[in-house]
């Protein structure tokens, strides 16, 4: 059941089926397959206490000083957040994560590392691709993991190369 536009909801960063990380967001588009949402900056991150150790975003309080739309599609293992400052368009920054769970006023995913920047003028830069190892290594990932991972990139670098991304109908949205 899809959320409505306008409607804030939390963003929840749940590690081995416990939650780690919540944040507030807000519904600005979701037909039952794509969903986007918006974290304003200053938005609160509420961490928990986990097994397995403390959220890499621990030491921020908040979400910092720029505008984000996550704009995520059913079954996808990455979303697409468009970066902005001041009301004007930085980047595409493809997350790799978990597929988005839908619950009752919030949806969960979990960060699973590897980061792709998308710049305006078509240029890619990767992040993060020599952690997945340690990711790996410190049991937050498995191997199984981490290979659905690298499909996912790959899916998402034939998408950009065959200019056939779904996330596009966002490109003119601003904050």
């Amino acid at each position: 059941m899809p959320y409505r536009p306008g409607d804030p909801i939390v963003r929840r960063e749940v590690l081995h089926g416990l939650p780690w990380l919540e944040s507030p967001v807000t519904v600005v588009a979701d037909d039952g397959d794509v969903l986007a949402v918006r974290i304003d900056p200053g938005a609160r991150f509420t961490f928990f206490d986990h097994p397995f150790s403390v959220h890499p975003w621990a030491a921020h309080e908040a979400w910092g000083g720029t505008t984000v739309l996550q704009v995520h599609r059913e079954g996808a293992a990455y979303a697409v957040w468009l970066f902005f400052d001041a009301g004007v368009f930085r980047y595409w920054y493809v997350n790799f994560e978990a597929p988005v769970a839908r619950h009752d006023g919030s949806f969960d995913t979990d960060d699973h590392g590897l980061d792709l920047i998308v710049h305006p003028d078509g240029r890619r830069e990767w992040k993060d691709v020599d952690h997945l190892s340690e990711l790996v290594r410190s049991g937050r990932m498995t191997g199984e993991q981490v290979v659905g991972v690298l499909h996912a990139a790959a899916e998402v670098t034939a998408l950009l190369d065959a200019d056939r991304r779904w996330w596009a109908p966002f490109d003119d949205w601003r904050p």
